[in-house]
This record gives structure tokens, sequence and C-alpha cells, in this order.
């Protein structure tokens, strides 16, 4: 979750972490977590791609671990089994279906999930994290969205929240280690009042469920990400989001995708040319419109867009 900071830009279009499904049920979450890494059916059947196969390092062969922040709507998820879904399990095991090689989904607190890479624990982030110039000096990023933050208030907008600007003197809840927090704590309040209150918070589920008991008044997270909560929560009456008209495409569009740390680079060639593999030929496009990321897709498979 991620970029630079102005005001003039947040995206306000789609997407914000639910309170249903696994989401609302913390005992499913925690049995799967419980599970340690897991490789559930996958949504598709992808074909080998023997030449992005043969990219794979020699360490990889085996196996390659993914480090996720579970549960993240609708990037990853636990379904009625408790097994991983959402649109980075779909992705890591049609990359893996695509190198032919297992790729295990393993549940990992957002805010330790380089420090997991960086101890060799796991091999690739995919956790709807956005890719910037800071995380870059540490990993290389495989781009597979484009998108920015949406600001999502209670259902009838209490407290009259319009635009960026309208937080100052107000509170906002964010996760813990995003960059939504920065972002808040960059807004020019000048002429609208006190700064934001920031509150950091361990996870997105404890960043909605403050705006939902009024602890804060506004909750910013990724758009995809709020748009989902907004519309499943509550059958899409707990939430609203901020349609600001100033910024119709939302605040701060950033992109996100696959972390990998820059020294295993053989991997991130393997990677990027198994997801370019995918925009060819047709897979990612469906996986894009099965979770409703559609407005958010790239091009073309490309590395550190980030700036």
């Amino acid at each position: 979750m991620n970029t630079r900071l102005t005001v003039a830009s947040l995206i306000v279009a789609a997407a914000i972490v639910a309170l249903t499904g696994c989401t609302n049920n913390p005992a499913a979450e925690g049995a799967a977590a419980a599970a340690g890494g897991t490789t559930a059916a996958p949504a598709l059947t992808v074909s080998k791609d023997a030449a992005a196969a043969a990219l794979v390092p020699q360490a990889y062969r085996s196996g390659i671990k993914v480090a996720s922040d579970i549960p993240f709507p609708p990037y990853e998820m636990y379904d009625a089994q408790n097994q991983p879904t959402g649109f980075d399990y779909d992705l890591s095991q049609a990359i893996g279906q695509t190198l032919g090689v297992p790729v295990s989904f393993n549940k990992q607190a957002f805010d330790t999930v380089i420090p997991s890479l960086l101890s060799n624990k796991f091999d690739m982030v995919m956790s709807g994290m956005n890719d910037t110039a800071e995380r870059q000096k540490t990993l290389d990023f495989v781009d597979y969205t484009h998108a920015g933050f949406l600001i999502a208030v209670a259902a009838g907008n209490p407290k009259g929240i319009h635009s960026i600007t309208d937080l100052c003197g107000k509170t906002a809840s964010v996760q813990k280690a995003t960059q939504q927090g920065a972002l808040l704590r960059g807004v020019d309040c000048t002429g609208h009042g006190a700064p934001i209150t920031v509150t950091e918070l361990p996870s997105d589920l404890d960043a909605q469920t403050a705006l939902r008991a009024g602890k804060s008044d506004a909750y910013v997270v990724d758009a995809p990400v709020g748009e989902y909560v907004i519309k499943t929560t509550g059958d899409g009456k707990v939430f609203q989001a901020v349609r600001d008209p100033q910024n119709p495409a939302g605040y701060e569009p950033v992109y996100s995708g696959i972390g990998i740390l820059k020294k295993n680079s053989g991997l991130t060639r393997a990677v990027l040319a198994a997801f370019s593999s995918l925009v060819q030929n047709g897979t990612y496009d469906k996986l894009l419109a099965k979770y409703d990321l559609t407005p958010y897709a790239v091009t073309s498979a490309a590395l550190n867009q980030g700036q």
C-alpha cells in the first residue's frame, strides 16, 4: 500500500476490504493460519510455459514459498473450507503452473513480510503490496495492478467528509506499515483545521473495525480492497466511499505487485516471464474479472514502475 504523498491523488474508485467471508470469521482465519503454507485447488488450469520454466533457478525448482498477510480481500482471504483464495492466491498458483513449480501460500503479518524474505523464510511477497521507491531498495516488483487509495466513511457520511482535506482535524484509521499513514500525515491542512490524526492498527480488519465502532472518522485503504469492503460488509449498508469530484480517479494511484529480493534476480526473471505469459494467454484478465479488479489492470509485464 504505497506511494509518495500529495493531496492531489488518492484513488476513490474501487475496493474496500470486507467484513465478510473469512474476514468475519476469526475461527476460520485461525484454523487456516495454523495449517501453515497451503496450496488449495487452483482456480484455473494453466499450461506450463517451457521458456519461462527454463528460467527458474535450481534453488526454486522444488517449490516457491509466498508470504501474504491474510485476509486482505480481494487480494487474499479464506474460503468456507479455510483454504486460501483471492487474486494473489490464484495468481500465485497460475504462476506456479506456468513455471512447472509448486507454490505454497503462507500467512505472515504485513509489517514482517519483507523481513521474512530477508531471513530466507519465504521467497516472494504477494500481499497487495505497493511498489514504491523505498521498497525498491530491497525488492524488485513484478507489477500487476495500478490503483490508488480510497477513503471510506460510515454509511450516510455523518461527519460530512467529501475530500481528503475534510479529514483535517479528524481521525483516520489505517493498517500499520502501509503508505496510507504517510499519505495522511503529509496532507497540508493549512486553512482546513488541525492535522489529521492517524491511527495505525495491526491489521486492515482492525482499521475497518475502528471506523465501524466510531473510534475513527474514516478508514483509508487501497481502492481495490476498499470497494470490496464497502460492497460486502453488512450487505453494503455499513460503509460508503468518499467520491471526490476533484479526484475522480482517486488519490495517489500506485503500482502494486509481487515483491522479490533484489539478490534473487534469477527468480524475478522467471516470475516476470510467467506473468508475461499469463497476460498474453488471457489468464490474467480472467483473474482480474473474477475479483472485480479489471479497472486496475496493467497493460504488460514490467518491473519496478513505482516511484
